[in-house]
């Protein structure tokens, strides 16, 4: 996919990892809509502010037929409530769920149509190495990764015929809010950004862009004790 001249929408553009996709598509000569719950706070130059709550299927509706022009989504828009499997509020593990699985599938069934009909393009969703590598204190974000890894396979399979080629992006921490009071070895988010986007140029479905990442995928056929 050529970046330059494409029209992307990046879900969770106002800030974060979000904000460092929205800041090097702009410079690599793409349209950008920034999409976030509140898009008053987009504050990229040259970027469109696009209000979407992708846990809202009235606001994600309304954003698809705002970017009729979209040629690449990025499904980036998170949470992480930190919440185990067993000791944590079941309400945050839902709220996992509902939002990295049931939204990106949301904005995927809405924008689909669009990119189609625009004639093909690239859907990149933003996954994680805890889509692989399952932790109890972070049980919940984990099974709503896993389960956004397995939907990212499978709806690849459904759009390729339709020219849209569907890419996961693998990454561990990085050095944003979320990871906050995170004590781990964290990736410079610019650096990734760049990585996601060399990866789409090259139309890459898997794009693991840290060690931490190829070496756990490298160690998923090993027993478990592993």
């Amino acid at each position: 996919m050529n970046i330059e001249g494409s029209v992307a929408v990046v879900t969770g553009g106002n800030r974060g990892f979000g904000r460092e996709l929205v800041t090097r598509l702009v410079e690599r000569g793409a349209k950008v809509y920034a999409a976030a719950r509140r898009p008053e706070t987009v504050d990229v130059p040259g970027a469109v502010p696009l209000r979407l709550d992708i846990t809202d299927p009235a606001s994600v509706r309304d954003a698809a037929a705002a970017a009729t022009d979209a040629t690449l989504l990025i499904n980036n828009a998170g949470i992480s409530t930190k919440a185990s499997l067993l000791g944590g509020d079941v309400e945050d593990a839902r709220r996992e769920m509902e939002t990295h699985y049931f939204g990106t599938l949301s904005t995927i069934r809405a924008f689909a149509p669009v990119i189609e009909a625009n004639g093909g393009g690239t859907i990149l969703n933003i996954l994680s190495v805890l889509s692989w590598l399952h932790i109890p204190a972070s049980g919940a974000y984990s099974a709503a990764k896993a389960a956004e890894w397995a939907m990212t396979d499978a709806v690849r399979q459904e759009l390729r015929p339709k020219g849209i080629l569907v890419a996961g992006l693998h990454v561990g921490y990085m050095e944003t809010d979320m990871t906050a009071g995170i004590t781990a070895t964290k990736s410079d988010p610019g650096l990734i950004a760049e990585i996601a986007l060399d990866g789409i140029a090259a139309d890459s479905a898997e794009i693991i862009a840290d060690s931490l990442s190829r070496n756990v995928k490298a160690n998923l056929s090993a027993p478990i004790v592993a």
